[in-house]
């Protein structure tokens, strides 16, 4: 069984992206890590591959340098003429989660980093999330896309640890 994991950051009011998708109130000189990554290293070292939708992807093409080096990405779309062509180890997927997932365990994938707001939102609705940390940034963003949507019904997790950084970050990490 591969265990999905989710390692996302949010405004206090609970957005990870404005409207438009920038993430300019993430990257303020106002915050600063003191040589921290807040886990980040430590989770990726775990990770042996990335699902992340196609928005999220789009985003991620702007960083300098590209961070995710040689471990395997599937990007989600629903736009079956989406193509993407990369000396990086990217593969465009357009079926469903359990098709995926069929296809990860067949790779042998043991623990895969769930990356986006609209697909871990989905992960979470099939009962698919294993784990979630969140770090809470002290930013009022007011308005743009938020980390949970509209549930049909309620979802309980457990609470595994909180940590608080110097510069007001707080994480904290569950167990779906």
């Amino acid at each position: 069984m591969i265990q999905y994991k989710a390692f996302i950051a949010s405004s206090l009011d609970g957005f990870i992206a404005r409207t438009d998708g920038s993430l300019d109130w993430l990257t303020s000189d106002e915050f600063t890590l003191e040589n921290d990554d807040l886990g980040y290293s430590s989770f990726m070292e775990g990770i042996d591959c990335i699902v992340m939708g196609r928005i999220t992807f789009e985003t991620v093409l702007t960083f300098e340098p590209y961070p995710f080096g040689s471990i395997p990405i599937y990007v989600l779309t629903r736009n079956s003429d989406y193509q993407f062509e990369s000396q990086h180890p990217i593969r465009i997927f357009q079926g469903t989660l359990e098709e995926l997932d069929s296809i990860l365990l067949g790779n042998q994938i043991k623990n895969a980093y769930v990356d986006g707001g609209q697909l871990i939102q989905s992960y979470i609705s099939k009962s698919m999330l294993n784990q979630i940390i969140i770090t809470r940034i002290p930013v009022l963003v007011g308005s743009g896309l938020p980390l949970f949507g509209d549930s049909h019904k309620d979802r309980k997790l457990k609470h595994i640890q909180t940590s608080t950084f110097s510069n007001g970050f707080v994480q904290s990490e569950y167990h779906l």
